[in-house]
C-alpha cells in the first residue's frame, strides 16, 4: 500500500488497497488507486493492471530523460490539424512517459509560436496535468509545485528557442 503508480489515462496515484471482491461470481484481486490530481479513485483488476497500462512512477534517471525530451526540438508532426491531434492522441494513449512528453514539448512549442486549436488547448492541458501528476511524485514536490515546475521549463526552454532564432 502506498506505492505510487500512474494509470496512463489519469495520472499518478497512490495505492489504497489491495482486496477480493466477487463480481458476476467470480472472485478477483483489486488495486484501488487515488489519483491525486483530479480527486478521483480508480479500481483495476490486479490480473489486468499490465493490460490497462498501470506501471510504477519513474526514477530520477527517467526523470532527467523526460526534462531532455521537454528541452529538445520539436518533432515532426501532421501540418493537418485534425491528423495532428490524432497523432498526440494515440501517442498520450501509449501511457509512455517519453512520449507524454513529447506531446507536451511539441503543444508547447507550437503554442507558443502559433497558438492552439481548442481541442489542441485541452489536449495541453491535460497532457501537462497527467506528466505534471507524475513528476510530482518522482521529484517529491507538491501537485502546485510540479505544475509550476513544468510551466516555468517549459517557458523557459520556449524563451531560449525564441532566442536561438534571432
Amino acid at each position: 500500500m502506498g506505492d505510487k503508480v500512474v494509470y496512463p489515462h489519469h495520472g499518478a496515484g497512490k495505492i489504497l488497497k489491495k482486496e477480493k471482491k466477487e463480481a458476476l461470481g467470480q472472485v478477483r484481486e483489486y488495486l484501488t488507486i487515488k489519483i491525486l490530481h483530479n480527486d478521483m479513485t480508480v479500481v483495476v483488476p490486479t490480473d489486468s493492471a499490465g493490460r490497462a497500462g498501470l506501471r510504477r512512477v519513474i526514477d530520477c534517471n527517467d526523470v532527467e530523460r523526460v526534462l531532455s525530451v521537454l528541452r529538445d526540438d520539436m518533432s515532426q508532426m501532421p501540418k493537418n490539424w485534425n491528423r495532428r491531434f490524432k497523432h498526440n492522441r494515440d501517442k498520450m494513449k501509449t501511457g509512455d512517459i517519453f512520449e507524454l512528453s513529447e506531446v507536451v514539448r511539441n503543444l508547447a512549442i507550437r503554442d507558443f509560436q502559433k497558438g492552439l486549436s481548442t481541442g489542441e488547448k485541452q489536449m495541453f492541458t491535460r497532457a501537462k496535468k497527467i506528466l505534471s501528476s507524475e513528476l510530482m511524485y518522482a521529484l517529491d514536490k507538491d501537485e502546485t509545485e510540479a505544475e509550476q515546475y513544468l510551466d516555468e521549463l517549459l517557458e523557459e526552454t520556449n524563451q531560449e528557442r525564441a532566442a536561438a532564432v534571432r
